[in-house]
Parts: C-alpha cells; sequence; structure tokens
C-alpha cells in the first residue's frame, strides 16, 4: 500500500460500511442489518480535500492537480474469538496489520431496528472487546517470533535485547495491556517497530451517532469514549455515518449547502482524514509548476532530502538544494518568481526541516 493506509475495525452494525461507503464516494461495501456482510475487506483510495492546491494550480497554470491520499481498509466485523478463529477471525487481523493506523468505529447511538450484536449499546464494553481480540493476535505472533529467536540466541548473541523486548512485551500483553501503552525505551519501541502488531498501531475512535445529535455531534454515549480515550492519549472523532452516506450522494456545493443547513461546517469525513494525518504526525509540502501541482505528505520532522525522496529516490540521493517559498509567500507575490524578486524565495539544504505548506523547488545532479 503506498501512502498513507487506515484499517476501519468495529463490531458488526456499528456503522462500519456505512462510513466507509461515504468515505468512498461509492457505495462499494453492501450495507446489511447482519454480522459478516463484508467478507473480503474493501479498499477506497480517497482524496485528501486541500483548496491551497487549486489556488497554486491557477497560479502556476498547472495542467493537473494531484491530492494526497488515504487508504482505507474496510475489516469484517470483529467478534468475541475472533483471533481464535470466531467468525471470520485471524483472516481480517491480517489485514489490519498492512496498515499505519487503525480506526476503530464505535455506536454510539439507541435505535431498535438495529441490532447489537451483544444485544446492548455499550461503547465501552465494544472497544474492549475489540482490543481483547487484538491483543490475543498479537499475543500469538510474539510468542512464535520469541520462540524463533530463542533457538537463535545459542549462536547469535546478537538478538539478546530484542529477545528480552519480546519477553517484556508478552508480560505486558498478558494483562490484556495493549502494546501503545507499554513504558518502553527508545531502543525497545525499535525492537517492536520491526514487527506489524496490531496494539502498537496508533488508534483513532469514531463515535457514530445518528440523526438526534446533530449539530453537536455530541450525547452520553460519546462522552464515555471520550474519556476513556483520553486515558489512552487517543483522539475521538464524532460522526454521524449515515449523514455522511447521504452527503456523499450530493455535488459538492449541494452537500455544503445541507451541511450549513444542518448548522455544521465541514463533512465528518474531512475532519477524520485531517485528524488521521495528525494522528500519525504528517504534514504536507507542494510542488507546483505547469505540469502539476502536488501534495507530498511527509512525517512532521523530516529534513528537505528525506522530502526529496517522496518524488524519486534519484533527487533524494542527487540532492543539492531546495528553493522553499512559504504557501502565504507563493499567494501574495503570484507565484515563484514574484516570490523570488521580493526575497522570499529561501535556498535551503538537506538539513532544512519541512514545515507544512512549503513549496517546494529540488535542485538535483
Amino acid at each position: 500500500m503506498t501512502g498513507l493506509a487506515c484499517g476501519i475495525v468495529g463490531l458488526p452494525n456499528v456503522g462500519k460500511s456505512t462510513l466507509f461507503n461515504a468515505l468512498t464516494r461509492k457505495a462499494a461495501a453492501a450495507v446489511a442489518n447482519y454480522p459478516f456482510c463484508t467478507i473480503d475487506p474493501n479498499v477506497g483510495i480517497v482524496e485528501v480535500s486541500d483548496p491551497r492546491l487549486q489556488i497554486l494550480s491557477d497560479i502556476s497554470g498547472s495542467n493537473k492537480l494531484v491530492p494526497a491520499t488515504v487508504t482505507f481498509v474496510d475489516i469484517a466485523g470483529l467478534v468475541k474469538g475472533a483471533s481464535e478463529g470466531e467468525g471470520l477471525g485471524n483472516k481480517f487481523l491480517t489485514n489490519i496489520r498492512e496498515t499505519d493506523a487503525i480506526i476503530h468505529v464505535v455506536r454510539c447511538f439507541e435505535e431498535g431496528d438495529v441490532i447489537h450484536v451483544s444485544g446492548k449499546v455499550d461503547p465501552i464494553d465494544d472497544i474492549e472487546v475489540i482490543n481483547l481480540e487484538l491483543i490475543l493476535s498479537d499475543l500469538q505472533m510474539i510468542e512464535n517470533i520469541a520462540q524463533k529467536l530463542e533457538k537463535q540466541l545459542k549462536s547469535k548473541k546478537e538478538f539478546q535485547p530484542v529477545y528480552d523486548t519480546l519477553q517484556k512485551a508478552i508480560a505486558h500483553l498478558n494483562q490484556n495491556k495493549s502494546l501503545r501503552s507499554m513504558p518502553a525505551t527508545a531502543e525497545e519501541k525499535a525492537h517492536l517497530a520491526q514487527y506489524p502488531f496490531l496494539t502498537n498501531k496508533k488508534v483513532l475512535y469514531v463515535a457514530n451517532v445518528n440523526e438526534d445529535s446533530l449539530p453537536s455531534l455530541e450525547n452520553d454515549l460519546v462522552k464515555k469514549v471520550r474519556a476513556y480515550a483520553e486515558k489512552e492519549g487517543n483522539s475521538v472523532i464524532p460522526i454521524c455515518a449515515k449523514l455522511e452516506e447521504e452527503l456523499a450522494q450530493l455535488s459538492p456545493q449541494e452537500a455544503q449547502e445541507f451541511l450549513q443547513s444542518l448548522g455544521l461546517q465541514e463533512t465528518g469525513l474531512d475532519r477524520l482524514i485531517k485528524a488521521a494525518f495528525a494522528t500519525l504526525d504528517l504534514i504536507t509540502y507542494i510542488t507546483t509548476g505547469e505540469i502539476e501541482t502536488r501534495a507530498w505528505p511527509v512525517s512532521k520532522g523530516a529534513n528537505a532530502q528525506e522530502a526529496a525522496g517522496k518524488i524519486h529516490t534519484d533527487i533524494q540521493k542527487g540532492f543539492i538544494r531546495a528553493e522553499v517559498v512559504s504557501y502565504n509567500d507563493m499567494v501574495t507575490y503570484k507565484g515563484r518568481v514574484g516570490a523570488r524578486e521580493a526575497g522570499k524565495a529561501r535556498s535551503e539544504g538537506k538539513e532544512y526541516i519541512v514545515h507544512d505548506g512549503d513549496v517546494i523547488l529540488f535542485f538535483h545532479n
């Protein structure tokens, strides 16, 4: 998977597929009121809304716009016992391993005609059921890795520190705690980062409310999820998935008017995508010219040479310098030439730390 990928998880009937349909602007996932309606993971690639691109494109006379994208993987509703193969079990957990972050959809609405898999609406209970399955799945994986390492230790003593970290992680998981919450040194974190552990991924909770909670998107169930997430250091985005699905069927202008009539400023999906970027510490730099205006996501703290590698490894290897103009200066001085004349174009070396909205031209061998 290229770019940023998020796996959408949740119990059956919490509104995952409805949210996914809205995200991908097309009814790609069948929505039905029974568990295991989604068998294979549906994958949707969603453009990240960024009004700066159109403005820069108009200045540069670009032939095309290329926004940043987020890949969303809709994973079938997990149930208790998934890690032991209950329901469709492990098959789906493998799909989540390939993603950068987990979007955990939690039902925060009461509705008689939508059955709940456990017969009652309790978002914290739901979260814990899923978390436990992810913990059990990691435990299975980590024990297998530790066993193999133990055999290699006889001849390769350099694996000892990794083995010790894995043992510490096993003890932590056995207390029903996710790896994210394990106190770890930088070295131990690096050991764990080598493996795609589910409970080591960042989580973003989506509290799915119904139309009764508009426009505030708040209710008592959402508050419970917020309190729970805060303890973990995670964020909560309240969304009305049903409303988002309706908005997705409208033209952008109609959707905006409909939102404003409800007293809302932006779609839940835009909020979700922004939050996913923030959760993973991503920012965007931009390149612009006659051919195209394009957004490039990079990790916060990335330097100019690393950012160049997003375009092509050859540019990274042959990096000479980067000419950087802030987005605001590009707009004020109507492009790079005007910014140069006003002394607003900076020549930066490979160690320059890229900022969100930097408009960069790379010079390379």
